[in-house]
């Protein structure tokens, strides 16, 4: 019973801050303001999610869990290039349809520090990235090709959501989404693995099958295959 009633005033709280980042936009979120609006005592709000950036990060989940039920419902389409791009549309979907809440776990970076849900996010990207690395269409390791779809694709989105809609670029997030897909993928026609790059590319994602390796062989064996995929 006692795990509910703190389940139901979690949920209870959530919904509260929710409300006011809306509202009111981060600002709105003080402790005091969360707690009333909520109808609990500042301290049933610390008990349960430690401290303000504790809180911040459930708002933040809260409203992105949404973003990665749909993610998750996407499913695949058997070609993982055409997954990517229907990834990367429904990241800007998201972050323009619920820009508050983008904003919040995207718009205050601080070193060392990343909300759940985005590493739950970016985790997901990664695993697109790697199966298009498994099809021998990646020309730069899948760190690179996912750090570079994730970094323009939040630029992106924050450059939307920063310009008021009737001047934003309509074309702006599919012309940054080709630029990126044009940098980190070989053409369809290019047989896999037809250089040294794609072939490293490939051994590179298919190593944690690699059972005849040892830890430290597979490290060390993996920093030498990004070293020439990204050359």
């Amino acid at each position: 019973m006692a795990t509910k009633t703190a389940t139901d005033t979690r949920e209870r709280i959530l919904e509260a801050a929710a409300a006011l980042l809306v509202a009111e936009g981060r600002d709105g979120l003080s402790t005091r303001a969360v707690s009333a609006a909520a109808g609990v005592q500042p301290p049933a709000l610390y008990r349960l999610f430690g401290d303000k950036d504790g809180l911040l990060d459930a708002v933040a989940a809260y409203g992105f869990d949404e973003y990665l039920t749909s993610k998750r419902e996407l499913g695949s389409t058997g070609d993982a290039v055409e997954d990517l791009r229907r990834g990367w549309n429904l990241h800007v979907e998201f972050g323009l349809s619920r820009p508050e809440f983008y904003v919040l776990m995207y718009g205050d970076a601080r070193p060392g520090r990343t909300s759940p849900a985005a590493r739950e996010a970016e985790a997901m990207l990664r695993s697109i990235v790697e199966r298009v690395a498994e099809a021998g269409r990646l020309r730069v390791s899948v760190e690179r090709a996912a750090r570079l779809v994730h970094a323009t694709g939040m630029g992106v989105v924050l450059n939307l959501i920063a310009t008021p809609e009737q001047d934003r670029d309509p074309e702006l997030s599919a012309t940054a989404r080709e630029t990126v897909l044009t940098r980190i993928l070989t053409d369809a026609e290019e047989p896999a693995g037809s250089d040294l790059p794609q072939r490293a590319i490939a051994l590179r994602a298919g190593l944690e099958g690699a059972e005849s390796l040892t830890k430290a062989e597979r490290v060390l064996l993996e920093e030498w295959l990004n070293r020439i995929a990204d050359a």
